[in-house]
């Protein structure tokens, strides 16, 4: 379906039987075939590229294999997808996966689509902060992405503010959001003023929210972690009104 360097890497990974994008695997998508060929070309390049990821440093972690399979959990993906993403994941591994070449392919099939291409950029971000440290592989490995894709250093850079605030967050090693975790949420320091933060606000929320997203062409079944970043942005702007307030 997608052909070039994306359509080989689905191929070697779905096999011949396989050649109808994502509704092949039981996706329930209801959108046109330009949508869904949109969402074929994120799945593929999201877990072949997390495996390229997690392979840049030399080896694959615990870790980082535990949230890729969480967020394979997330996206409830039924046996015959996980075993897809698998292999995606496990394609991306390979010493001659073409990165650079999937990365300008995936661009194009987005149009272009800045807030799909911000998405993928923070799951790798994710993946890659996984083990608790980001790697001086994996560093330029998402640097080289984030450039392939269109974002400027200083776009790249505030993604991954944004994305280690978020794992500080979820970390589990302490009660609620700090303040300085929310205000890198929003992409703000804590001298914006009340209409500056709540204009970060209502930005992020639009380059994240989960149904504009999925109509733009991000899977279905990503929608959960769509919602998650969402639940962030909100709790995230309550923690700074709340302060603010006192």
């Amino acid at each position: 379906m997608l052909g070039g360097p994306l359509g080989a890497v689905f191929g070697a990974a779905f096999g011949h039987n396989f050649d109808k994008g994502l509704s092949s695997l039981g996706s329930q998508s209801s959108f046109s075939g330009d949508v869904e060929r949109i969402q074929t070309a994120f799945f593929t390049s999201t877990f072949s590229i997390m495996g390229h990821i997690t392979k840049a440093d030399g080896q694959v972690s615990q870790v980082e294999i535990r949230l890729a399979e969480d967020i394979m959990r997330q996206m409830n993906l039924n046996a015959q997808q996980k075993t897809v993403a698998r292999r995606l994941f496990n394609e991306g591994k390979k010493v001659d996966f073409p990165l650079n070449d999937v990365l300008q392919q995936f661009r194009v099939e987005c149009h272009r689509r800045s807030n799909l291409m911000q998405m993928f950029m923070e799951i790798q971000i994710a993946i890659a902060l996984s083990d608790g440290t980001l790697d001086k592989s994996e560093s330029h490995v998402l640097e080289s992405a984030a450039g392939i894709l269109g974002f400027s250093r200083a776009e790249y850079s505030a993604i991954l503010s944004r994305m280690k605030a978020q794992q500080h967050v979820h970390s589990g090693d302490k009660a609620g959001m700090s303040l300085a975790d929310a205000y890198k949420l929003l992409a703000i320091n804590n001298k914006a003023s009340d209409q500056e933060v709540k204009k970060a606000y209502r930005r992020q929320m639009n380059q994240h929210h989960p149904d504009k997203l999925v109509s733009k062409g991000l899977p279905e079944e990503m929608m959960e972690l769509a919602n998650r970043k969402a639940q962030d942005i909100k709790s995230a702007y309550e923690a700074i009104k709340q302060s603010r307030k006192k």
